[in-house]
Order: structure tokens, then sequence, then C-alpha cells
């Protein structure tokens, strides 16, 4: 066996530095990290969203698997986790270490199918317990299932020290690829091994860097080197390390051999490598090195994942307010659109037109107020067509007809334009469903609801403002209903009666007449109010008929806006784990060189 790096050439465990334990800060600010992280939520399709997911899960994991119980006990075993690509030779290596068949090792791939943690009988405790990784169960015998934890006890292996022969970071079933790199982040050590044909394979490349930027203290097997090909073979790995920032981890050089009996490397091949481990495990002060530095390492890797998070968080943010912003726009252009169609006269046309001309024209009107106020009656006839009377319901329901079209068009008018905005935003398009192009299917039900609640509300209007002693002489005889009815088409006219010499185009004398009436009846002032109060009533109410009809997109992007204070969260938790661990000392306080 041979060596290779930057000062590996005699590899050595790291120099033997009492350390101390981290303030007690640091857990709580990890504590308040991972409530932080768990809060985080990234429902919009947005390009950061699947990333942030995926990150998020991965942070959640390393804090509980590793950053949370190794603070709690830093004097637990170190545990060293053996990962690599399929096929090279890692369970042997782990059965050849520890001196006993405790890694099922084999052709079939992938071979490793859970996790198998071997350790010596003194240290099982801390590994039964279930601080460390407390996601996957613990069992004394093989498993298919990657969700559980193998324990294995092997006397031969060194207190203080513990394997963990992890499945193929390359493995082709989704689940063994996950649960490895899980595994990885929450080795203190890991041993990386890869064969002479596969070293230089993208994946565990990747991992490599990964391990870096976490500062995981890190070690290399290179396994299965041709007789004649080392010195070229450990150059160009050399170089590659060098190039990755990996150049001082120590490389262990395993040529082809063949293995025994028992499925074991020879005694001579593993030799080096177990007396290097034999001394991290002898050497208490050079774990705690090895476990500081690798501590401190990850702790510093938290801050820019969680920048990354807090910016995910904030595109969420934005995203949200731009479609919020699209359905708000297509209502309160519906809105306006109401507001004008009161004023402009649109709706004294057709059925409502008729029906006032009608009711004005027969003077059925007329025979329901004071006798004294009929000498108004010649000259408000004359400036309408007469027709057979109708009843006053009829008038109201043309009016509510009228007035239910309306808002189905406005409502349906936004409605699409909603769905259109929210179908060129790449998270709108994928909330969408087909019903949201259209208004409430119980929108009609709703608009008559609306209108009938309204002209009720109006004939109270009328009633109150009777009841006022202000007007009780000229209300003695006056028709609530009647009169309710003139203020209701006072509501669609552009003036709300206030003299100002127009009249409405849709019907020439329909404003005069009804002005007439009103203002006979309540005076000038009191048709102001009267028709403002009504007017505003009304729209009130379509506020509430068209606000509904928005929440249906609205509602869809709740769980983005409930998390307004995430990336303010996310932020300051961050800062506050970077803070404690600035001031734990983590790697003063335990020396330097653990990846020597």
């Amino acid at each position: 066996m041979t060596t290779h790096g930057d000062d590996a050439s005699a590899p050595g465990a790291p120099p033997v530095v009492p350390g101390n334990n981290p303030p007690a800060e640091l857990p709580a600010a990890l504590a308040g990290l991972r409530a932080a992280v768990a809060a985080a939520r990234f429902p919009l399709a947005v390009p950061s969203a699947e990333p942030a997911r995926r990150d998020a899960a991965a942070l959640a994991a390393q804090l509980d698997d590793y950053l949370l119980p190794r603070l709690a006990r830093l004097d637990a075993p170190l545990l060293v986790v053996v990962g690599g690509s399929t096929g090279a030779g890692k369970s042997t290596l782990v059965n050849s270490l520890v001196q006993a068949r405790v890694s099922a090792a084999g052709v079939l791939r992938p071979t490793t199918r859970s996790p198998v943690l071997v350790c010596n009988p003194a240290d099982s405790s801390w590994f039964r317990s279930g601080d460390l990784l407390p996601g996957l169960t613990r069992t004394g015998e093989p498993s298919e299932d990657p969700r559980t934890l193998q324990l294995v006890a092997a006397p031969a292996l060194r207190p203080g020290l513990a394997f963990l022969d992890a499945p193929d970071i390359d493995s082709v079933v989704d689940a063994n690829r996950a649960l490895a790199g899980q595994l990885l982040a929450a080795a203190d050590l890991w041993l990386f091994v890869t064969t002479a044909a596969r070293y230089a394979d993208a994946v565990p490349w990747e991992l490599l860097r990964t391990a870096r930027a976490r500062g995981t203290v890190t070690a290399l097997v290179l396994d299965r080197v041709p007789p004649g090909a080392a010195d070229e073979i450990t150059a160009h790995l050399g170089e590659m390390l060098t190039a990755n920032g990996l150049g001082a981890a120590p490389l262990f050089v395993l040529p082809e051999t063949v293995v025994d009996g028992q499925g074991m490397l020879p005694e001579w091949a593993v030799a080096p490598l177990r007396d290097w481990f034999g001394q991290l495990a002898t050497d208490a002060g050079a774990r705690d090195a090895v476990v500081r530095q690798t501590l401190d390492g990850a702790l510093a890797a938290l801050q820019p994942a969680v920048a990354g998070l807090a910016a995910a968080s904030d595109e969420q943010l934005t995203a949200a307010e731009a479609l919020d912003e699209r359905v708000r726009a297509a209502y309160r252009n519906a809105h306006r659109t109401v507001e004008q169609g009161l004023r402009d006269g649109r709706l004294l046309r057709g059925e409502v037109l008729a029906r006032w001309q009608e009711y004005v024209g027969t003077g059925e009107l007329f025979r329901t107020l004071e006798a004294r106020i009929g000498r108004l009656r010649d000259r408000v006839v004359a400036a309408v067509t007469g027709r057979p009377a109708p009843a006053a319901a009829e008038l109201r329901t043309a009016i509510e007809s009228q007035l239910v079209t309306l808002l189905r068009g406005v409502a349906a008018e936004a409605a699409e334009h909603a769905h259109t905005g929210w179908r060129a935003h790449p998270a709108g398009a994928a909330l969408l469903t087909p019903d949201l192009a259209r208004p409430s299917a119980d929108l009609d039900q709703q608009a008559e609801r609306l209108i009938r609640d309204w002209q009720r509300g109006v004939l109270e209007l009328v009633r109150a403002e009777g009841g006022d002693k202000r007007f009780v002489a000229r209300t003695a005889a006056y028709a609530v209903n009647a009169t309710g009815l003139a203020v209701m088409i006072a509501v669609f006219a552009s003036t709300a009666f206030i003299p100002t010499g127009l009249e409405v185009a849709a019907g020439t004398g329909t404003t005069v007449a009804a002005q007439a009436v009103l203002q006979a009846v309540f005076g000038d002032q009191a048709v102001r109010t009267l028709a403002s109060r009504a007017r505003a009533d009304l729209l009130d109410r379509v506020t509430v008929l068209l606000d509904g009809e928005a929440a249906r997109y609205l509602g869809l992007l709740a769980d983005a806006e409930a998390t307004a204070g995430t990336p303010t969260a996310l932020r300051e938790a961050g800062a506050r784990v970077e803070g404690a661990r600035t001031r734990a000392h983590l790697t003063t306080a335990a020396g330097e060189g653990a990846d020597t």
C-alpha cells in the first residue's frame, strides 16, 4: 500500500490538543435555525423552488443527523463514513479493516441496500440511542430497507472509532443515492473509496467538492490499481485533488489483489490504512481535532446555504406579489366598470327604461303620493310615453335583471383577464385550473341575492329618511316602495340627480321625472344624500362579490404569502449561528491540521 498527497506521504493522526465544549448559545442558535428551515415553504413553481426544497431538506437532515447531536456530545465516538462508487470495494474494505465479515460484499448491485455501522461493543450504546441519524431505525440484522441502520459490534475495532458502510453514491436506486448523500453529511470523517478505472467519474467529484465546501475531513482509498500503474494514476489523481482543494487529503493506494476465503484483503494490503485509523482511535486529542474541524466546517457552510434558501423565499414572495397584483388589477377594473355603468346611463336602456316609463307614465307612482304634489304630474307624464301600468314588482325585476347582467359580464371579463395574466407567469400557470377562466358556477345566484338585498336596503334607507323629524310633514302620505324605486333609478344616473343641466341620454325625461318626484318629497339635499348613499351601498356589495371571485385565485397564493417573514427569519437565524460559531472558536480550541 502506498500513499499520495501534499503532506500525506506518511499519513498520521492529527496532533493531540485538548478541546473545550462549545458555548450553550451554539446549540440554541442551531435549534432556532432548524425551526426557521422547517417553516420555510416553496410552493410556487419558480426556477429556484425545487432546488430550494431539496436544499432545505438536506439542511434539515444535516442539522438533525449530525450537527445537533454532535454538538451535544463532542466526546462521542468518531464516525467514519465509507462512501464511493458502485463496485469500488467499500464493503470488502470495511470487513478487512475490522477483521470480520460485517458487511455483505458481492457482484450483485447494489450490494449495500441498507447502511451498516460497525463499532466496538463499548461504543454501541451511543449509536443505539438514536441521537445520531435519528431518522434511521436501528436493527441488529441485515435489512433490505434503506431506512434502517444495521448495528454490528466488532471487538477487533478499537473504541472511539466507528465505520459506516454507506450505499453507493451512484446507485441505480434513487433511495440509495439519497441515503448515501445524507450519510456523508453526517460523517466526522469521510473515507472515499474509488478504483483505478473510475476515479475520474463526475459523481464522486461532485460529492468530494461538497465535502470540501462543508469542511469535512476526508481521506481517499484508490483501489484495484494494476501493477506498474500506481505512479501514473496516483500522480494524476493527486493533480485532480489539488485542483479541487483536496491536495492535503491522505490517499491510500491498494493494488489489485485476491481476497482470501473470508472475502477479505490481505493483511499487508490494508495494514497502512488500519494503522492510520488505529492511531486516530487511540488518540483522543486527534479525534477531537477531526470532530471539531469537520463540525466547524459544517457550521461555516450553513451561512451560504441559508442565504440561498432566503433568496429562494424572496423569489417566492416576489412571484406571489406579481400574481396577486394581476388578479387584483383584473377585479379592480371590473369594479370600475360597474361604477361607470352606474354613472353613464347604460343601465337605463332596454327593459329598465321601458318599465320605468310605464310606471311613471301611467301615474301609478303618483297615486301613492300626496295630492299637494299632484300638480307635478302633468309635467312629468308629458315627459314620458304612457303604456299599460305594470306592477312595481316588474320594475324591480327589470332593475335586478339589468344589474345581474352587468355583474355577470364584468365577472367573466375579470376571470378571463386574471386567467390570462397567470397563464403568462410560470408560477401562475402551474396553479391554474380550467374553471378559473370563468366566474363561479353560482355567480348568477350570488348576484341576484346581492341585488335583492340591495333593493331591500334602499327601502330601509327611504324609511329611515322618512322617519326623520325633518321629513315627517312631507312624508305623511309617501309610499316607501314607490319612492324606493325612484331612488334605484336615481342611482343609475350620471349626475346622481344633482342639477347640472344634463339629462341621461338613454331616456329623455326619465331623469327629470324621478328627480322631480324625489325633490318634491324630500327636497334637493335629501335627493343628493339618498342617491349617493344608495349608490355607495350597491358598490360596497359589488366589492364583496368581486372580492369573493378574486379569492378563488388569491386563495391559491395563501401558502406563499403566509411565509412573508421567512426570508428575514432565515437570515436572522443564519446570522445567529454564524456569530455563535465564531465565538465558539472550535478549531482554535482543538488545534489545526486535522486533515493531514
